[in-house]
């Protein structure tokens, strides 16, 4: 008989590697998620402008669950395993265990695939998918209050901003649910206006404000940390006005928070100082992945003053979407990317494979605003949305491998 210890196979590991730290589960959820979305809206998209006989349609209009499903389920799944394991470590509070990240992934990521089996035809299994997403915000929300109320930290105001974000977004994902129990149709409007400028907004901002001068300042010698305090409130007080306008169809004020709104991302943008962060790669991208924002809202503002001065409504969604896809999604990249190679134990720098993804959802960016630009516009949409699955699937599959594999240094987490 062998005298070796018996060893246990991959497979068998991978229960625990997900559950040693809440980054694993809800970023492999989340790398799910940046397909499945992508894919469901994409042959949607050709269902519509080719025809596919016998192609279920959903119960509810297509475009709310389109921007309910992404914006409450895909982003979100990053935001919480990003924020469950920074969370303590912002306010010096020790790590979550287990028994409360684990539930927030397996409600999240289970309602929201329930939530896209449902929209093939199957409107009561919808309504369970996202009354499970909704659990999972309930849970995370939960846990994330007891760690800031624990905290006896003096700088609580990014904990604090994120928290009001994710709490909305409970909101706004109830009036969603809410929406598909028979609420007027004003109710999904007004979820999918939260999910953009109350929920993802906010805390992408938050996050860039905390995370992106500290980032900036570790790797260049002498460069100035700045983080204004006076930027996350009056952002904050503008958003909810957009919010709250947009929602209302008051589409001739809008201008009055639009403007504001550009030339304060701008000011960040440029106080930041992208030229002295084009390295690393890693470094840069996050730069350039935030220079989306003030960009998207240059793009709000023109729409804003045109619609206000002669009643045209110009541009379409390409200002949402560059907001969407330019700023979300190449943040998502950028960000996704580095918090997984510090945690995987790997070297910080970008590699060929994220960086092939960030370039090509660039142009993916340009041909979604193109699309708004006359011309055959479903024809570019389907052309969006494919190039978003080829831009992502080496991440994706890149990205799973590295949580459902140790750490290459050997340590724990």
């Amino acid at each position: 008989m062998s005298d070796q210890p018996p060893t246990s196979s991959p497979l068998a590991d991978i229960p625990r590697l997900l559950a040693a730290a809440p980054h694993r589960p809800l970023f492999l959820a989340g790398t799910f998620a940046v397909m499945l979305s992508m894919a469901w809206w994409a042959v949607e998209l050709t269902s519509i402008r080719f025809g596919l006989a016998g192609w279920p349609q959903p119960s509810i209009p297509p475009l709310y669950a389109h921007g309910v499903l992404i914006q409450y389920g895909l982003f979100p799944l990053f935001m919480f395993g990003f924020l469950m394991t920074t969370f303590p470590r912002w306010l010096g509070r020790p790590d979550l265990p287990r028994t409360r990240f684990l539930p927030v992934a397996g409600c999240l990521f289970g309602g929201y695939v329930l939530a896209h089996v449902g929209l093939l035809a199957l409107p009561r299994v919808l309504e369970l998918g996202v009354a499970l997403m909704l659990l999972g915000y309930a849970i995370g929300v939960w846990t994330l209050a007891g760690v800031l109320r624990a905290s006896v930290a003096e700088r609580k105001g990014h904990a604090r901003s994120c928290l009001a974000a994710l709490s909305l977004g409970t909101l706004g994902l109830a009036i969603f649910l809410a929406y598909l129990f028979g609420a007027p149709a004003e109710c999904a409007l007004l979820a999918v206006r939260i999910g953009t400028f109350g929920l993802l907004l906010p805390i992408y901002f938050t996050v860039m404000h905390r995370m992106l001068p500290f980032f900036t300042g570790n790797m260049i010698k002498g460069y100035p940390v700045v983080r204004p305090d006076w930027s996350m409130p009056v952002v904050w007080l503008l958003l909810l006005a957009h919010l709250v306008l947009s929602w209302r169809g008051e589409l001739g004020w809008l201008y009055m928070v639009d403007v504001p709104l550009a030339l304060v991302f701008a000011w960040h943008s440029l106080t930041w100082r992208p030229w002295r962060a084009m390295h690393p790669g890693i470094l840069a991208v996050l730069h350039l992945a935030f220079a989306w924002l003030p960009v998207a809202f240059v793009l709000f503002a023109i729409q804003d003053v045109v619609y206000a001065t002669s009643g045209q409504f110009i541009l379409g969604r390409a200002p949402l979407h560059a907001l969407g896809i330019g700023f979300f999604g190449s943040m998502l990249v950028a960000m996704v990317t580095r918090v997984t190679q510090g945690h995987s134990g790997r070297p910080m720098q970008m590699g060929a494979v994220p960086w092939l993804c960030f370039v090509l959802l660039q142009i993916v960016a340009l041909l979604r605003i193109r699309a708004e630009l006359g011309g055959d516009m479903y024809l570019w949409l389907v052309i969006a949305a494919y190039g978003w699955l080829l831009a992502f699937l080496p991440w994706v599959l890149r990205s799973a491998w590295i949580y459902l594999t140790p750490r290459a240094d050997g340590k724990t987490g």
